[in-house]
């Protein structure tokens, strides 16, 4: 049997035949990286490689670093493999990374979802013999409303706080989830940004993605009347929250799905970034690949799953 096209190290995976990881944790001299989530773009790479789209959003994060963008479809020759990024519909600019060597293909998925949201690239499959397929709500509990349905329990909700008073906060990770929520909700009301969520949604806005007005709502500013408010996970608990005034809290993610409530987060909404279970099973079958390798999730119970349906599966540490 020939050698892997990728193998698990102490840095993260690797393309022996590239002289690349994808995804790398720690400093490595050339790394491919899937989306600008910190989880898969660390600091302290020699180079990166990425997408247009995600790169804005990189130098963001990570300040100044020697980076290159590779267009969706597009390849590119790396030592004795070739490379092409396709799009993840996880969050704008994501991708998943296609590697070829000597006609055998393996694709490392980044995080994905299948479903459509009207602002990230649509996800697309893309045929291999291995795929490496992240499954963080790898589990048959996790089952997703659509979208529409989420976004108008979202609004009524949001009304309902306005007619009695209240503003709305929503908390949400800072990139992707946030600005997917603010284009899908539409504008019956001002909405306002915590600053982290503003630096990316001006970023975002300054790529063509349609995202509509917003007001950055900086420490100790009272937001306008009947607002909603797009603030990260932690900053009710930060100095930021002291000048809301009469607020209500809800927490969209698609945890949300394992508790009605969470201590502090108020209204629950399940809305996820990537895919359920239902999506997962799609993706991987789309693929047509015959070797499947779970990582970032349940990954023993989604190998297991797959081994009973007669593929190869493992699972990366």
């Amino acid at each position: 049997m020939a050698d892997p096209v990728l193998i698990q190290t102490r840095e993260g995976l690797y393309c022996p035949a590239g002289d690349f990881h994808i995804d790398p944790t720690r400093r490595v001299p050339r790394a491919l990286i899937t989306h600008g989530h910190s989880d898969h773009a660390a600091p302290g790479m020699g180079a990166y490689l990425a997408t247009p789209q995600a790169l804005p959003v990189l130098r963001h994060r990570l300040g100044r670093i020697q980076a290159e963008g590779l267009a969706y479809g597009a390849t590119r020759r790396i030592g004795g493999v070739t490379v092409s990024f396709h799009p993840a519909g996880h969050v704008p600019g994501s991708a998943q990374i296609r590697v070829e060597r000597a006609g055998e293909v393996w694709v490392v998925s980044g995080d994905y979802k299948l479903a459509r949201d009207g602002l990230c690239e649509a996800f697309e499959p893309v045929p291999c013999h291995t795929f490496i397929s992240e499954c963080t709500f790898g589990l048959p509990i996790f089952r997703w409303q659509s979208e529409d349905q989420v976004l108008e329990d979202m609004a009524a909700w949001w009304r309902a706080n306005a007619d009695e008073g209240h503003a709305s906060v929503i908390l949400a990770y800072s990139f992707g989830k946030a600005q997917r929520l603010m284009a899908g909700l539409g504008q019956q009301g001002p909405i306002c940004c915590h600053p982290v969520v503003d630096q990316v949604t001006a970023i975002l806005r300054g790529q063509g993605y349609p995202l509509p007005a917003t007001q950055r709502l900086e420490a100790g500013q009272s937001p306008p009347q009947g607002a909603l408010i797009i603030a990260p996970p932690n900053a009710p608990a930060t100095a930021w929250g002291l000048g809301l005034g009469p607020h209500r809290i809800a927490t969209a993610s698609g945890w949300m799905a394992l508790a009605a409530r969470r201590r502090g987060a108020g209204r629950a909404f399940v809305l996820s970034d990537h895919a359920d279970w239902p999506g997962l099973n799609l993706a991987v079958r789309a693929t047509g690949a015959e070797h499947v390798i779970a990582t970032h999730g349940h990954t023993q119970a989604f190998a297991a799953h797959w081994a009973a349906q007669g593929l190869r599966a493992g699972e990366l540490a």
